[in-house]
């Protein structure tokens, strides 16, 4: 399962695109997608991807040519939203991929449905979804292309839903997964865990995207987090903090924040427990790798299920991550 993501920045500002790339890719994105709205973003493309070494997709809209630009220019994959070209400017579209050994994403958003199958259905229904991907997907395989990625993307996570579980019944072609314009993190990370886990659960899908507003790097951690719930990859720290309640006699929030902010972008995946309480804390952190089980002004330090030490409550954050360091070289050395 691939994680993907998306550049918010202008794509002809070469500079702040690479470091957005860079800091995506630090936080564990595997594949980037970038904006293409003109040909000065076409030229950009080139020059950014001497810098990555993650694959670009281009995406790609009403402009035929920027995908021909995008191609010229090295991207290893373009996303098109047939809705928006013309059929005999997409063969062109067909003829390059097949030339540059490119794959195409056919991206099937409601908000962009052709305007018989919106008719057909009277709206962006699951059906006309995939009617429209299945239709296209015809297409370009007709035209002899099949280094193809499908996608039917909604705002509606019912939908979203029903139309991947009907696409994957009609063919084998990968599926990339999304909730599109899901919105600010809470209600992002909300609509995805649900659309997205939903499916993976069921074994649908191949990539994944959250879709989040504001920086991107939001949506990886959100992204890692739906598949370590589901088993799918441990990548990463999995932390597991109590909800709190008038048993906790620790400041658990800025212990848990200060963790959380230092472990950001890390690979290796560790089960850390930060407990606040001696009611079920002792017995969640020994389930751990490690964690902090709290008290009033200390806490008790555990790995793999042992007591380490008695800790002081403000050396909490340091002790348990000179702990998490250790263990994370010793797994490198094994």
């Amino acid at each position: 399962m691939v994680v993907q993501s998306m550049t918010c920045t202008d794509t002809r500002d070469i500079g702040a695109t690479v470091h957005q790339i860079k800091r995506l890719k630090d936080a564990g994105c595997e594949i980037v997608r970038v904006a293409v709205p003109d040909q000065d973003a076409a030229r950009a493309l080139s020059d950014i991807r001497k810098q990555i070494d993650i694959p670009i997709i281009a995406d790609i809209h009403f402009n035929y040519r920027l995908a021909l630009d995008a191609m010229m220019h090295g991207v290893e994959g373009i996303r098109v939203n047939p809705g928006n070209i013309a059929k005999e400017k997409m063969l062109m579209v067909v003829a390059s991929a097949k030339a540059h050994g490119t794959v195409i994403r056919i991206g099937i958003n409601a908000g962009s449905l052709e305007k018989d199958i919106l008719k057909k259905y009277r709206g962006p229904t699951a059906s006309a979804l995939v009617e429209s991907a299945m239709n296209n997907l015809a297409f370009f395989q007709d035209a002899g292309h099949d280094a193809i990625k499908l996608s039917v993307k909604s705002s509606d996570v019912t939908t979203m839903i029903e139309a991947y579980r009907e696409l994957s019944s009609k063919t084998d072609c990968p599926l990339h997964l999304g909730v599109t314009e899901a919105g600010s993190i809470v209600n992002a990370a909300i609509k995805s865990s649900i659309g997205i886990g939903i499916l993976l659960h069921e074994g649908i899908g191949d990539t994944i995207r959250v879709s989040i507003t504001g920086d991107p790097v939001s949506e990886i951690g959100v992204a890692y987090g739906i598949l370590r719930a589901l088993g799918i990859r441990r990548v990463g720290p999995d932390i597991i903090s109590c909800p709190t309640c008038g048993r906790c006699e620790i400041d658990l929030f800025t212990l848990t924040r200060e963790v959380e902010e230092k472990v950001t972008g890390m690979k290796e995946y560790l089960k850390i427990a930060l407990m606040g309480c001696i009611v079920n804390g002792p017995g969640e952190a020994a389930e751990a790798d490690v964690g902090i089980a709290g008290g009033r002004g200390y806490g008790l330090l555990f790995k793999k299920g042992q007591i380490i030490k008695k800790v002081k409550e403000e050396e909490f954050t340091e002790t348990l991550l000179n702990e998490i360091h250790t263990m994370v070289a010793e797994r490198k050395e094994t």
